[in-house]
């Protein structure tokens, strides 16, 4: 299987990586350089909590350099690249770390997470303590926060039929634009779509040529990509309330001094927060203005959809990997 190929892969990899980077931090002062590779715009609300929270706490002693829309590493290849020592920071998803790790498939699964205030519980909450620890021994990658992205809906190019979308059968053979990791790939055919992979900087040429007929993401996201001018129907189907990691360089974190280390955390809770309240607040504003850009906003049957998603995991190889008790454990730190 290609998670186990890729975790063993990295075993070496990682190795080679902290021989080769080595410890950032020197004696006459100078300072530590934080490379971050996002495959997100410069507006885009994770990028600024970062440039605008974080890198301002850290400045003391480290230099602060992003690259944004995959112009330092490909969408995928961040973790590998903290790994090797080629990276310092990533804004991570569990659909990426379930590539490594398939027991992380369970915080990508439809439905899971209830809302933004779940999600930090469930971080925060010892029953991570496992997961964290794996990522680090294993990769090299320390995850300092989670990051709050919003609720993903299916947007669709053009109306489905003359009836909107109200349940997962009526998005059969519609060919939606989904990330390309196996966990992504196994949502967008629970939800009852035909999910293709393609990297985020190709999504919007694609749906304006009608290589794909739909995508799904947050109203933010929606706005900051202007995917509303390449889309004529969102169905809110909130199948996802869906996070990213701050993803930080084990090996980088080992070498700073105990009081950076806790200045970088305290940057990382930071940035993470502002960014949860901006984007809540930009969810919230968001569907009037897509609206007026012409763009069909309307809620489905949520429940059939809920019941049909969740449905498709059990008894699955994703489920399988999942540790026994921790999804009763999530549930339990809801609403």
């Amino acid at each position: 299987m290609i998670e186990f190929t890729r975790r063993a892969a990295l075993a070496s990899v990682t190795a080679l990586g902290i021989a080769a980077m080595g410890a950032p931090v020197v004696a006459d002062g100078h300072k530590v350089t934080f490379t971050l590779a996002t495959s997100g715009s410069e507006t885009d609300q994770r990028s600024v909590a970062m440039a605008e929270v974080f890198a301002p706490m850290v400045a003391e002693f480290a230099d602060y350099q992003p690259g944004y829309n995959g112009t330092l590493f490909a969408q995928g290849t961040e973790l590998e690249a903290i790994s090797r020592g080629n990276l310092t920071m990533s804004i991570a998803s569990a659909q990426e770390l379930a590539q490594f790790f398939p027991e992380f498939s369970i915080f990508a699964t439809g439905y899971v997470h209830q809302d933004a205030a779940h999600q930090v519980r469930v971080f925060n909450d010892p029953l991570m303590d496992p997961f964290k620890k794996t990522v680090e021994d294993e990769l090299g990658v320390k995850l300092l926060s989670v990051m709050y992205l919003g609720r993903r809906h299916v947007n669709l190019r053009q109306p489905r039929s003359e009836v909107d979308v109200q349940t997962p059968a009526d998005l059969a053979g519609v060919n939606i634009r989904m990330p390309g990791t196996d966990a992504w790939q196994f949502l967008g055919k629970a939800l009852g779509a035909s999910p293709t992979p393609m990297a985020f900087t190709e999504v919007y040429t694609a749906l304006s040529t009608g290589a794909v007929d739909g995508q799904d993401n947050p109203l933010p996201t929606v706005v900051d990509a202007k995917f509303y001018e390449v889309t004529k129907q969102i169905a809110l189907t909130s199948h996802l309330v869906d996070l990213n990691y701050i993803a930080f360089s084990k090996e980088t974190w080992d070498s700073l001094e105990p009081d950076q280390q806790l200045v970088v955390q305290r940057a990382a809770d930071a940035a993470a927060a502002y960014g949860r309240l901006k984007q809540l607040d930009k969810e919230n504003s968001l569907a009037d203005f897509i609206r007026s850009q012409g763009v069909e906003i309307y809620t489905p049957d949520l429940e059939a959809f809920r019941t049909h998603v969740q449905a498709q995991y059990v008894g699955t190889e994703a489920s399988e990997a999942w540790p026994e008790g921790v999804l009763e454990r999530i549930n339990a730190l809801g609403n």
